[in-house]
């Protein structure tokens, strides 16, 4: 579910976008292309420029010079997983779980050597009797012991083996943790570029809304239009003001979703580096889905972690069947010890009592009130649950490779019907515009034309954007890097 609702972020935000009105612009009209993602007012600028200054820098009435001022860092996509893979909180915790892991392993297997215990009882007694001329007794005793399980029905070495099993299994997971992060920021990265190339559309539509509204007063003041006509391309040229605002409001969403998922402080910017996106980038071609598959079970973690996990139920069986087994211990101990009042001094005491024990245990179990029946049933129930969360993650992932598939091949489409739509909007636009230069055509007329080139360019980006996003989507699931918009 998480894939599907940051995917179609781009499609809400397309048909939000086609709902207002947008006006398109010629090709004389469009501006230079900006070296960042989208355009600063003066008054950004001003305020980007002239941060609050130290005691001994220079004030805002004196200039501060360019080459002192720090360049703003610039997020490439990779720059972006990079950091990420490294400073999110979660994957931190995810990588200590299996640290902690690794130590239950060495736990584990130190359980199979023997065991060694010191001890030591010191003791003092009061006799209130006349018969004693010290009423008073003190006792010491010290041992040394010692124990090494020789057969527990295998219990002790399949829980070494299943606990290896989970290490690798916590490992996977680890990877499964980073997978999930890479689609997220990539999500999220595609966000805000469509975000910044839906701002340039809408800055590019009202500085056409404004030629032509300057145009229109022209002809307005000439006699050639009505007030009404005027009116109608200064409400126009209105709404295309609201739309830059809105579409900036929009991009800077995306950026914060964006700085969110890299965890970074409130003070720190994020400036996304604007890739040239070629359009054979966009249309690349893509491997059968049977082989994108194919590809994806063998590098995808949570597979292999599911398949890791049927092995550890396995194990899981045999661990709870070692309780029918019967188990051999091997103790063994040596102490002594010394008592005041005795015919010899403590110290002494200590080395002539010296004693020494060895024992075999030999326990068979004969009922346990069904404890051992029912772990075993239980375990080959979790067996079986095992197994179908593996054929579930199979299944789930076959579901989000068809779907990104689907929806890349259907945005590749899209994206060249869009692009042909476009070009003929574009020319019906500028045709229309020059007829209305020359009066033959009417207001309503050239308002359509503009509607329909702009309804043109969004599906355009759009279908660009969805196209690229689930091409990447894809490359991840094969378990390759980022391609095409880096």
């Amino acid at each position: 579910m998480k894939r599907f609702v940051l995917t179609y972020c781009i499609v809400l935000a397309g048909l939000l976008s086609a709902e207002a009105r947008e006006v398109p612009t010629t090709e004389e009209n469009r501006p230079a292309p900006q070296s960042g993602l989208t355009k600063q007012t003066a008054g950004e600028q001003s305020r980007n420029e002239s941060p609050a200054s130290p005691v001994g820098t220079p004030t805002a009435n004196e200039p501060i010079p360019a080459d002192t001022l720090p360049a703003p860092k610039i997020w490439t996509l990779n720059e972006c997983l990079r950091y990420a893979l490294e400073n999110n909180i979660q994957l931190q915790q995810s990588r200590n779980n299996y640290l902690s892991g690794l130590e239950d392993t060495q736990e584990a297997k130190a359980a199979l050597l023997p065991s060694l215990t010191a001890s030591t009882t010191q003791g003092f007694t009061n006799y209130p009797s006349t018969n004693v001329s010290d009423r008073n007794t003190y006792t010491g005793t010290y041992g040394l012991n010692a124990g090494l399980t020789l057969y527990e029905g295998g219990a002790l070495r399949t829980a070494v083996k299943q606990q290896k099993l989970q290490n690798r299994i916590d490992a996977l997971t680890v990877a499964e943790s980073e997978n999930d992060i890479r689609i997220a920021i990539v999500q999220a990265y595609m966000q805000a570029l469509y975000a910044a190339e839906a701002v340039e559309v809408a800055v590019n539509t009202a500085e056409v809304s404004r030629a032509q509204r300057d145009r229109a007063e022209e002809l307005w003041k000439a006699g050639s239009i009505s007030r009404v006509d005027f009116a109608q391309l200064e409400s126009q040229y209105a709404s295309d003001l609201y739309q830059v605002t809105t579409a900036r409001t929009s991009l800077d969403n995306y950026r914060l979703q964006l700085k969110q998922l890299l965890e970074l402080d409130i003070t720190e910017e994020i400036n996304l580096a604007a890739p040239v996106i070629q359009e054979s980038e966009v249309l690349s071609s893509l491997p059968a889905k049977a082989a994108i598959y194919a590809t994806a079970l063998e590098a995808m973690p949570e597979i292999e972690r599911g398949k890791l996990a049927v092995e550890s139920a396995e194990l899981g069986i045999r661990q709870a069947q070692a309780g029918f087994y019967p188990s051999v211990s091997l103790t063994a101990g040596i102490g002594t010890g010394h008592m005041s009042n005795g015919g010899y001094e403590s110290g002494s005491q200590i080395w002539n009592r010296f004693n020494e024990n060895v024992g075999l245990t030999l326990s068979v179990p004969i009922f346990s009130n069904r404890r051992n029946r029912t772990a075993v049933n239980k375990a080959r129930i979790e067996e079986a649950n095992s197994r179908l969360s593996w054929q579930d993650l199979q299944k789930t992932l076959l579901r989000e490779v068809e779907s990104a598939y689907l929806d890349a091949v259907s945005a590749q489409s899209q994206y060249s019907a869009a692009s042909e739509k476009e070009r003929y909007a574009r020319e019906s636009f500028d045709l229309t515009q020059e007829q209305f230069n020359l009066g033959v055509k009417n207001t309503v007329e050239l308002i359509t034309a503009q509607n329909e080139w702009a309804s043109a360019r969004q599906e355009v980006l759009q279908a660009k954007y969805m196209a690229l996003l689930n091409i990447e989507l894809l490359n991840i699931y094969q378990g390759l890097g980022t391609s095409t918009i880096d």
